[in-house]
């Protein structure tokens, strides 16, 4: 089981892909939790996970997450903007997986 966070300025974007992300793993038979949380609640989740994607428009903080998280395991990266604004659900969780299994 792969488990992943997006976070985002206050979740409500993330949300709606996590939505589409879960009907994609759904359709794939993937064995995934996928939720979505504000920036400020990802180390409550520390613990739970063990990818976070990081909205699109906060890829300059993906830095800044990865040495937060280090010790965790837990791998982070962006969203790719063209699949974000077109809430490719299952873009998102291919290029999430791939990244995952890097």
């Amino acid at each position: 089981m792969l488990r992943i966070l997006l976070a985002c300025g206050i979740g409500a974007s993330t949300g709606f892909m996590a939505a589409n992300m879960r009907k994609a793993a759904k359709t794939m038979d993937l064995d995934v939790t996928i939720h979505a949380v504000s920036k400020s609640q990802v180390p409550d989740y520390v613990d739970k996970i063990d990818l976070l994607l990081l909205g699109p428009h906060f890829s300059a903080e993906v830095p800044k997450y990865q040495e937060m998280l280090k010790s965790h395991n837990i791998k982070v990266t962006s969203i790719d903007p063209d699949n974000y604004a077109a809430l490719d659900g299952e873009a998102i969780l291919e290029d999430a997986v791939d990244f995952y299994n890097e």
